[in-house]
C-alpha cells in the first residue's frame, strides 16, 4: 500500500490514520510486521517522533504489539480491539461503511438498553427512578424540536442504564454517545419515530418507576428498535 506525505498539521494524526486504515482493510495482515520506524517516516516524509506516536495510538487501539526490539506485528482487530476503534473508524468514514458501523452501533445500543431498562426497574434506587420520571415528564414539553429532543433522549437512558447499576453497560454507553459517533451521528430527524414516541418515554419511566422488568423490557425494545429498522448516516440524510 502506497502511503502519502502528511501535511504540515497532525503528522501524527495523519500516519495513525493512514496505518489504522491499511490494518483494518486488510492491507496489513495479522502478525504481519510493520516497517520499521525509519522506513516509515521516510515513507510519510515525517520525524521518528510521528511515527512513534502513531504507534503508540495503533496499539492502545489493539490494532499492533510493539516488541521489545522495536518490531512492530500486527494484531487481528476482530480478536484484539475494542469501541475506541469505532469511534475512530467512524471520524474516517472511508474504511468500513459508515451505514454498516451506525446500523452496527444502534444494534448494540438497542441491546444494551433494553436489558439496562430491566435491570433498572430491578435494582434503581429512588433518586434515580425520581430523576427519570421528572425528566421523561419533561420531555414532551419539548417536542417538535428534534435536536433537544435528541440531547434528552440521551439524558433519559443514561439515567437508565445508571440505575441498571451494570458498570459494562455504563462504560459501553459512554461510547454509544461520545463524539459524534453512533446515536449522535444519526440526523435526529432518521431517528423520529423514537424521539417523537413521548408516550413510549413516559411508560418506559412508569414501568420503571413501578419495578416492571418485563414491561420496562417491552417499553425499552419499542422505542430502540425503531431506528435500528432503517438507519440513516449523516451522508445519506443531506443527500
Amino acid at each position: 500500500m502506497a502511503f502519502t506525505p502528511a501535511p504540515r498539521a497532525s503528522v501524527s494524526d495523519h500516519v495513525f490514520g493512514q496505518l489504522r486504515d491499511a490494518i483494518v482493510s486488510g492491507h496489513h495482515q495479522p502478525d504481519e510486521t510493520l516497517p520499521g520506524e525509519r522506513e516509515l517516516a521516510a515513507a510519510f516524509a515525517v520525524n521518528r517522533h510521528a511515527v512513534r506516536e502513531a504507534l503508540r495510538r495503533l496499539q492502545q487501539l489493539g490494532l499492533v504489539r510493539v516488541s521489545q526490539g522495536g518490531a512492530t506485528r500486527v494484531l487481528d482487530w476482530r480478536v484484539h480491539a475494542g469501541l475506541d476503534l469505532a469511534l475512530s473508524l467512524a471520524r474516517s468514514g472511508d474504511v468500513l461503511p459508515v451505514s454498516t458501523l451506525v446500523r452496527d452501533m444502534l444494534e448494540m445500543r438497542a441491546c444494551v438498553g433494553i436489558d439496562a431498562a430491566r435491570l433498572c426497574a430491578e435494582r434503581a434506587d429512588a433518586a434515580v427512578v425520581a430523576a427519570l420520571v421528572r425528566t421523561a415528564e419533561e420531555y414532551g414539553g419539548l417536542a417538535p424540536d428534534l435536536d433537544r429532543m435528541a440531547e434528552a433522549n440521551i439524558r433519559i437512558w443514561r439515567l437508565v442504564v445508571t440505575g441498571s447499576g451494570n458498570t459494562a453497560y455504563q462504560l459501553a454507553f459512554n461510547s454509544l454517545v461520545a463524539g459524534t459517533f453512533a446515536v449522535g451521528d444519526v440526523p435526529p430527524d432518521a431517528r423520529a419515530a423514537e424521539l417523537l414516541d413521548v408516550a413510549g418515554h413516559r411508560r418506559l419511566a412508569e414501568a420503571i418507576a413501578a419495578g416492571q422488568g418485563a414491561a420496562a423490557t417491552r417499553e425499552a425494545r419499542a422505542l430502540l428498535t425503531a431506528p435500528v429498522a432503517t438507519p440513516t448516516t449523516g451522508r445519506e440524510a443531506r443527500a
